[in-house]
This record gives structure tokens, C-alpha cells and sequence, in this order.
């Protein structure tokens, strides 16, 4: 290291960012790395998603990794993942009461089925309705779920918390959990964009 250079990151934070970015997805959801907060914690990373049926994206997220040697209040551990995931979503979907817990259990199962060990789970869930007025009253009624959690992983493989974001955001795009037998996933790098 010179003079005024920044330290290494630490051994921990960069084999955790390893698996941040998997080499493989489902075929549905395009990956990117995306700028990450420098302010939340002294190591971050992230990666930003959109999941696609043909050309229309039907979802889009972000996974941030918060990494602090000393931790921070609330995180029971030096690691915290904090997701952001929306979604449009049919008028009488948003409308149910039960959308709320629904889509958290979403998330909670996700972790579960992909044996994500996780502690200090909390979050949000928003339903939206936008209505246009004046020159814009022509424009459809537009309806959307917007889902914001984070939790503290217990371990440095990030892959199953991956994983499970993934299923999270194809489960609110309406499409289905792949069955536990389906082991390859297509890489998906890009996306043909629509003329």
C-alpha cells in the first residue's frame, strides 16, 4: 500500500462480494452491478435486477450489501442485505388486505427454501395507485407493490440470500418458484431491448 492509498477491504467483505453477482440466474431476471450507498457502512456493494416475460419488464430491484467489521445497531453482525423490490400488480390484487403479509411471507419462505440463514429481518410493504389528471387523464390507472427489508446474514456466502431475492422479485412479477428439482439456470447477461 502507498501513501494516501485506502486500505484493502477486508478478507470477509471481499468474499462475500463474490457472491453477491452469481454466475448463473433464472432465465426471467437480468442482472447488473449497480453503484452502492458509501455512506450506510464502510464496505457496500450491490446489484440492481429486472425480470422480463418476453420484452416486458414486469419487475425491477436492488440488493445492497452492507459491511461493517464492527457491525451497527440492529444488525447482529458485521453484514446487512437490504432489498427493494417493485412490481406492477393487478388493481384487485393491491386492493387485498392480505397483500401486506403475503408478500413478506414471499420473502421469509424464499430465504427458507433456500436455506439462507438470516436474523433481524424487518421491512415494508407499499401498495401505490397512480391516477393521471389534466393532459395525463387519459393515461391508465397504474397499480404497484413495492416491497423494502433488510436482514443480517450469519454467513459470508451470500449466494442463497441471492437466490431468494430473485424468487422474491419472480413471485411479484406473477411468475412462479422454479420446483426444488431444477438445478441449471441459464446465464442472463442482457436483454434484447424493444425497438
Amino acid at each position: 500500500m502507498t501513501l494516501g492509498e485506502p486500505p484493502a477491504p477486508p478478507a470477509a467483505f471481499r468474499r462475500a462480494l463474490e457472491t453477491l453477482r452469481p454466475a448463473e440466474v433464472r432465465p426471467e431476471i437480468e442482472l447488473e452491478d449497480i453503484p452502492a450507498p458509501q455512506r450506510l457502512a464502510p464496505y457496500s456493494g450491490a446489484v440492481g435486477a429486472s425480470v422480463y416475460r418476453d420484452d416486458d419488464e414486469l419487475a425491477v430491484g436492488r440488493l445492497i450489501m452492507l459491511f461493517d467489521p464492527d457491525g451497527q445497531r440492529g444488525w447482529e453482525g458485521p453484514f446487512r442485505l437490504v432489498a427493494y423490490v417493485r412490481a406492477d400488480m393487478e388493481p384487485e390484487i393491491t386492493s387485498d388486505p392480505l397483500l401486506g403479509p403475503v408478500a413478506w411471507s414471499w420473502l421469509t419462505e424464499a430465504l427458507d427454501a433456500h436455506g439462507a440463514a438470516y436474523a433481524a429481518a424487518g421491512g415494508t410493504v407499499t401498495r401505490a395507485v397512480s391516477e393521471g389528471f389534466g393532459n395525463k387523464a387519459d393515461d391508465p390507472v397504474t397499480t404497484e407493490l413495492e416491497l423494502r427489508a433488510s436482514w443480517s446474514p450469519l454467513d459470508e456466502d451470500l449466494s442463497p440470500h441471492v437466490a431468494a431475492w430473485c424468487d422474491l422479485m419472480c413471485l411479484a412479477a406473477g411468475i412462479p418458484p422454479l420446483p426444488p428439482d431444477v438445478a441449471t439456470l441459464r446465464p442472463r447477461t442482457t436483454h434484447p431491448k424493444a425497438p
